[in-house]
């Protein structure tokens, strides 16, 4: 088994993972990822008890106990790029060896769930309501990275996305994942399921005009617009794609769950957007437990 270099997996001299900062037992194995790192806390605050907390730059990591069940919850802060940090970090915590440096032969499946807010794309899914992704649709560039392996049904969904779009060739390159089946069948009452776009930032690339026009001035429309077979594009925001895609080929059960605060088909924001994303957390806490 080849050793991984210092300059590859860094570890710092506590054993603790680089941008992370925590060690191979300090996190559970169902991880709760959310963005915003004034989040974590409002989330472990319906923990029974919390044995680790740390912080570490935008990452913040609390692991304890809901019930029987252990649970860490992670900020990842905003956007793919550090979604990349994060995935590959949390399963090198699990699936490398720290001491010899060397992949483990017995690899281990995380269960991987962010809890996020996001934009509805369809004026039947209104404010204050929650998503679970069936597919992450990343318009960034994070999976071209990798080399990646697609279902056929994955495949059909992207190319008719890209047709539809345009967006077959340039600068965008689209990319589709699925979400764990096992996860996704236990968030069924209470969350619309449809496909969830990721995009690289919150402006234009989620087609917002400010004092800068748009190459992509349709996107919005055409992701509102778009259909296949049963599939729509139900909300954007700036994760789940990555999630999708780095957890499929790492190996893990990935899901975004997320509470739509805006619809910019309707132009509605919440109201009370705090609240939603508390009522977001407790419910799903609650199926969370019985995994």
């Amino acid at each position: 088994m080849p050793l991984i270099p210092e300059s590859e997996l860094i570890i710092d001299k506590r054993g603790a993972i680089y941008h992370l900062g925590v060690r191979p037992e300090e996190i559970a194995d169902t991880i709760i990822l959310v963005g915003d790192p004034d989040r974590v806390p409002i989330v472990s605050k319906h923990f029974d008890k919390i044995d680790f907390t740390h912080k570490h730059r935008e990452f913040i990591t609390n692991t304890g106990f809901v019930g029987k069940k252990r649970l860490t919850v992670m900020s990842t802060g905003i956007g793919p790029d550090n979604i990349d940090i994060a995935m590959n970090e949390l399963d090198a915590l699990v699936n490398i060896d720290f001491e010899k440096r060397t992949i483990k032969e017995n690899l281990s499946s995380l269960n991987i769930i962010r809890l996020g807010t996001s934009g509805a794309l369809q004026k039947e899914i209104p404010v204050d309501s929650f998503v679970a992704g069936t597919h992450g649709l990343g318009i960034d560039n994070v999976m071209h990275f990798y080399e990646t392996e697609k279902t056929v049904k994955e495949l059909e969904i992207i190319n008719a996305f890209k047709k539809h779009t345009g967006l077959s060739s340039g600068n965008v390159i689209p990319y589709i994942f699925s979400s764990s089946k096992k996860l996704i069948s236990q968030f069924t009452e209470n969350y619309h399921h449809g496909i969830t776009v990721g995009c690289p930032g919150f402006y234009g690339p989620q087609g917002r005009v400010l004092r800068l026009n748009l190459a992509y001035k349709t996107l919005v429309d055409d992701f509102t617009g778009f259909q296949f077979e049963d599939y729509k594009i139900s909300n954007f925001e700036m994760e789940s794609s990555a999630i999708y895609g780095l957890g499929r080929m790492l190996g893990h059960h990935c899901l975004s769950l997320n509470a739509i605060v805006a619809n910019r088909v309707a132009k509605t924001f919440s109201k009370d957007a705090a609240t939603t994303v508390e009522k977001l957390i407790k419910q799903s806490l609650a199926i969370i437990e019985r995994l």
